[in-house]
C-alpha cells in the first residue's frame, strides 16, 4: 500500500541469478520497503518523487546501487518500473513520467496502487475500469497488479512469513514476460508469487484490498475469514 527505513546491508544475489534495473515512481514508504529488498538482492534502482530532496535521501539509504532521478528518468531506467504513489496522484505522475508520450509503451510496470476511499473502504474507481487497467490504457505499459494487499511494514519484514509460511503475493497481468519479471521480484522478497489471472481480474485484487483493509482497521483477523486450502471445500477427512 503506497504512501521511510533502511540501512544498507551487503548485497545478496537475486533469485534470478543476475541484476535487474528497476525504476521506482514514488519515494514514500512502499518505495522504501520494496526498494530496500531489491537493493539487497543486487538490483540497480532509480528513485523518483515529487520532492527531489526526499527522493535523493531514499536513494542514499538504499545504498550505492540506487540513485535519484526525475519521473521520466525512472520510467525509462530499466526492465521494470514500480508505480508506488497515492491513487489521486497517478494521472499526474504518469504524465510527468512521459506516459502520454510513449515512454512506458511496452515496458513492464508493477502497480501497487490501492484506489481506496479512506474511511469508507470502497473503491474510488467503482463503476469504471480498475486502476491497473487505467494505467495500462493510458501508457501502453504491460501492467502487472502486485504488492497491493499488505501494509508497507509487512514488506519490511525479512522475509514476510507467518508461522513459517511465506507470504503469497497474487499477480494479475496479461503479458507472460512481464509476469515473469514481477514473479522474480516477488521471490526476491522471500515471498511466493501466485497467479491471479489476467489484468481483467486486477479490479478484484483492488477490491480485495479495500475489503481487507476495512476488516483490519475494524480489528478483525482477516486471515480467519477464509479457511486454509486443505479445508477450502470442507473437512473431507
Amino acid at each position: 500500500m503506497p504512501d521511510e527505513f533502511s540501512t544498507f546491508v551487503p548485497q545478496q544475489q537475486s533469485s534470478r541469478g543476475g541484476r535487474m534495473r528497476i525504476g521506482i515512481l514514488g519515494a514514500g514508504r512502499m518505495a522504501d520497503a520494496l526498494g530496500t529488498h531489491w537493493a539487497r538482492a543486487g538490483h540497480e534502482l532509480t528513485v523518483s518523487g515529487r520532492n527531489p530532496v526526499k527522493a535523493a535521501a531514499l536513494a542514499a539509504r538504499l545504498g550505492p546501487a540506487a540513485r535519484a532521478g526525475t519521473w521520466e528518468e525512472a520510467a525509462v531506467f530499466g526492465e521494470v518500473t514500480l508505480l508506488a504513489v497515492r491513487d489521486h496522484a497517478v494521472t499526474e505522475v504518469l504524465e510527468a513520467a512521459g506516459g502520454g508520450r510513449g515512454t512506458l509503451d511496452g515496458r513492464v510496470l508493477a502497480d501497487c496502487v490501492n484506489p481506496v476511499v479512506q474511511g469508507r473502504f470502497t473503491l474510488a474507481t467503482e463503476g469504471g475500469p480498475s486502476m491497473a487497467r487505467r494505467v495500462a490504457e493510458s501508457t501502453g505499459a504491460h501492467v502487472v497488479k502486485a504488492f497491493n494487499l499488505c501494509h508497507e511494514d509487512v514488506w519490511r519484514m525479512t522475509p514476510p512469513a507467518f508461522d513459517g509460511v511465506p507470504l503469497a503475493v497474487p499477480l494479475c497481468g496479461d503479458d507472460p514476460a512481464a509476469l515473469a519479471a514481477v514473479r522474480s521480484l516477488v521471490t526476491d522478497l522471500g515471498c511466493e508469487p501466485v497467479d491471479g489471472g489476467g489484468l481483467e481480474r486486477a479490479g478484484l485484487l483492488e477490491a480485495t484490498a479495500a475489503f481487507m483493509i476495512g476488516l483490519w482497521v475494524g480489528g478483525a483477523d482477516a486471515r480467519a475469514v477464509l479457511p486454509p486450502l486443505r479445508y477450502a471445500f470442507g473437512d473431507r477427512g
